[in-house]
């Protein structure tokens, strides 16, 4: 049970659905000029020349910025510094993504000149009239192309392309329990590279205010931000703000700082006047941070029994062009193939690999629905090969909860969970003993059904395994209200409904007197912003932990109101009283005789986990499919999952819905497709990219358990990415599952009706 608030309805949804919200390209300021980017529509060259002379003689052209202004006095790369080793044992080569192209481009769409002029469309005109000529060099786009003997080289320094290096567990154990095991199954599979597409497009507004940088944008992350455009222009940190209003989507792909931002200030920097950049929807399908991209090849030991016994999975992943920060992200998230369950002896290694294609990041999930793909499909793929039900071969290899704290030997160790209880409450809710039934139906029909299950378990609160901490601030008004000033980020969760929510409860204050303060770097001196389902468990907790802070120096001043010791008062629903007494001041007294002593009734949090925190949960999916055209229908969609305490479960549904969709919408119709040869994007547009839609979705059948965690205060794992970490195992299975029977055992994703339907013809006699 939610034990701060009873939901009331979304307090932002009414100025998002009226038109008042206040988003990036709302933005404005006095002397505002624009900025568009010319970009390379060449994958991979030489730069042989740039003619730039139409675009600066084009009306309203204020400046034409290239890598050699850059040169002179600006910043010249995105921060790089990622260490791990390179092949030949060398630490990973720094292939800095050059803010413009200096003399060779590696990527459709790389940023080339920067054009600022008094009008949008002045700089957009003018960009498009410069000319950039490019010796071409053939381009190579997929990971296991880029390691092949002979394939194009994207940096000279790398030249088997290998970025870098990274292993983790025990692989000798593992090895070992493979060979030795009595049976094993292996698969090699590939989740497909992901454009985000948020609903709002990036954009920035960079200005000189008082002598600081102050940078608004749509950002996840606005502190994170705040340090690395101070470290790209050698500013101290105070030097610099950053601000963040509302964001209309993020998933990831927002968490840090893009190359446009850098180019923002810059040039505010040089004209003395405030610039704007904002992206098209073509240039986001080109540069905005790519997801996914990562080929595993996995083995699976176990025994006539159904014990599990070792696993071993290697991973391809596509970085794009670049190096950053960002490309590891996937990687501390891995331990999730270790899923719930008991596996024995387990090792991964990875090749991040060059490829001209664009640069990939975090995407919802990160790393997490990777792994967990991974495992279930080879659950999956075990079960049958044993002749067991999928079910049952789960459950009886799951971790107990009396096994818990449980250590997997690889990389994760689970401080609490009762999985066996998750999935039989879902296999009751989607009526599994049911489903015999309905296939048979579905077969005289002329349709093929099938289930897939998929058991996800995910690090949150991080980044990985090192909790991350957050802060807060809280201030009681005269009137009575109150002021979060949150350093998590809300970008679509509801934080503002549910953090006001939690301190109405707490402080008896109503929530139509509550304001919401978010994003903007002089409030705070941290923030983590949104990212790795934390704004329940650090976000949230830190909250807890503001609130008790405004309480103890509340209760300071009413000691003295009410000539008493502090020991001897008591807060409770908005009010502090003298035990054993009728004696009492309201919150809203207090805060008005603070004023007048000049003084403010407010508090000031920061909070770290103790550990991070692990949701999980059970995913039943069913779909069905026509034979003759391949259309494929999701019929039935059923969840139970424990996000540790629920703090709005409304809020939690919605969180679920959408973690959900984005899942399914990659295992049905998703997926960014470079040309090979050329690496020139052939879903570059919404015309031939396929976003999920609602109507290929059922209602949802999703409850929630609750096994609190331990590890803060409020007692939540986090819902953030939860969603998407189940959603493509168990739509990839049950796909699979209503094709076994004509013999298919596995395909790639996405199962669009032409590729199910060419898997049917291929496997038809």
């Amino acid at each position: 049970m939610n034990k701060y608030a009873t939901f009331q309805g979304r307090i932002e949804d009414a100025r998002f659905v009226t038109g008042k919200g206040y988003y990036a390209t709302d933005l404005k300021a006095e002397g505002m000029v624009h900025g568009a980017v010319a970009r390379s529509q060449v994958a991979h060259g030489q730069i042989t020349a740039i003619d730039i002379a139409a675009a600066e003689d084009f009306p309203g052209v204020l400046a034409v910025i290239t890598s050699e202004d850059l040169t002179v006095d600006g910043p010249t790369h995105m921060p790089c510094g990622p260490n791990l080793p390179m092949t030949n044992g060398e630490p990973a080569f720094q292939a800095a993504r050059p803010i413009l192209a200096v003399d060779r481009v590696r990527h459709v769409g790389q940023a080339v000149v920067f054009v600022v002029a008094e009008t949008e469309a002045a700089a957009r005109d003018a960009a498009a009239l410069i000319e950039i000529e490019v010796d071409e060099i053939d381009a190579v786009t997929e990971a296991i192309d880029a390691q092949a003997e002979g394939a194009p080289v994207i940096h000279p320094e790398v030249p088997d392309n290998i970025a870098y290096v990274w292993s983790r567990g025990d692989h000798d154990a593992a090895q070992a329990a493979i060979d030795a095991a009595p049976r094993k199954v292996s698969l090699a599979s590939h989740v497909s590279r992901i454009a985000v597409h948020s609903m709002e497009p990036r954009a920035a507004l960079a200005e000189i205010v008082d002598g600081r940088i102050y940078l608004q944008s749509c950002s996840q992350s606005p502190h994170a931000i705040k340090g690395q455009i101070a470290a790209i222009f050698g500013e101290e940190p105070a030097n610099v703000r950053v601000k963040t209003h509302d964001v209309g989507g993020s998933f990831g792909m927002k968490i840090a700082a893009y190359l446009e931002d850098v180019l923002c200030v810059y040039a505010a920097k040089k004209l003395g006047r405030p610039v704007k950049w904002v992206s098209d929807r073509s240039e986001a399908a080109l540069v905005d941070d790519h997801g996914r991209d990562m080929r595993f090849d996995g083995t699976l030991a176990f025994d006539d029994n159904g014990a599990l016994l070792g696993l071993r999975v290697h991973w391809d992943i596509n970085i794009g062009a670049f190096l950053q920060g960002r490309s590891l992200g996937g990687l501390g998230n891995l331990g999730g193939i270790s899923g719930p369950y008991r596996i024995g002896p387990t090792a991964a290694d990875a090749h991040g690999c060059y490829t001209n294609t664009h640069t990939t990041g975090p995407y919802r999930g990160a790393g997490r629905p990777e792994a967990t793909y991974c495992i279930e499909r080879l659950m999956d793929l075990a079960a049958h090969d044993l002749g067991v039900d999928p079910f049952e071969f789960r459950r009886r290899n799951l971790v107990p909860p009396s096994a818990m704290p449980w250590d997997t030997g690889f990389m994760f160790e689970y401080d609490c969970g009762e999985f066996e209880a998750n999935m039989i409450q879902a296999a009751k809710r989607s009526d599994l003993k049911g489903f015999p039934a309905r296939r048979e139906a579905a077969k005289a029909r002329g349709k093929l059904r099938g289930l897939g299950i998929a058991n996800p378990i995910e690090v949150a609160g991080g980044p990985f395994t090192k909790p991350g901490g957050d802060h807060c601030r809280i201030t009681v008004t005269e009137d009575g209200g109150a002021i979060i000033q949150p350093g998590a980020m809300s970008v679509g969760q509801g934080l503002e409904t549910a953090f006001s929510d939690m301190v109405s409860a707490k402080l008896n204050i109503p929530r139509e007197k509550i304001a919401y303060l978010q994003g903007d770097t002089d409030d705070l001196p941290g923030g983590r912003g949104s990212g790795g389902s934390s704004s329940a468990p650090v976000g949230g907790s830190v909250l807890v932990v503001t609130m008790d802070k405004v309480i103890e120096k509340g209760r300071d001043m009413a000691s003295e109101m009410l000539e008493t010791a502090p020991a001897d008062i008591e807060f409770d629903a908005g009010e502090y009283r003298v035990v054993g007494t009728d004696r009492r001041v309201t919150l809203p007294e207090v805060a008005r005789a603070a004023a007048e002593r000049e003084e403010t009734l407010d508090g000031q949090g920061h909070f770290v986990p103790t550990k991070v925190t692990f949701p999980n949960g059970c995913h039943i999916c069913e779909v069905e499919i026509d034979p003759e055209t391949g259309v494929l229908a999701i019929e039935r969609y059923t969840v139970v999952e424990d996000v540790g305490r629920v703090l709005n479960a409304t809020l939690l549904s919605g969180q679920m819905h959408g973690g959900i969709a984005m899942g399914v919408g990659q295992t049905l119709l998703e997926r960014m497709f470079y040309e090979p040869g050329t690496a020139q994007p052939l879903t570059g547009s919404f015309m031939d990219y396929a976003m999920p839609r609602a109507d290929m979705l059922p209602d949802m059948n999703f409850t929630h358990r609750e096994v609190p965690t331990k590890v803060n205060p409020t007692g939540a794992k986090g819902v953030g990415e939860a969603g998407s970490v189940g959603a493509l195992a168990a739509s990839m299975n049950a796909v699979i599952d209503a094709l076994r029977p004509l013999g298919v055992t596995h395909m790639e994703m996405p199962c669009t009706p032409e590729r199910v339907w060419a898997a049917i013809q291929a496997a038809r006699p």
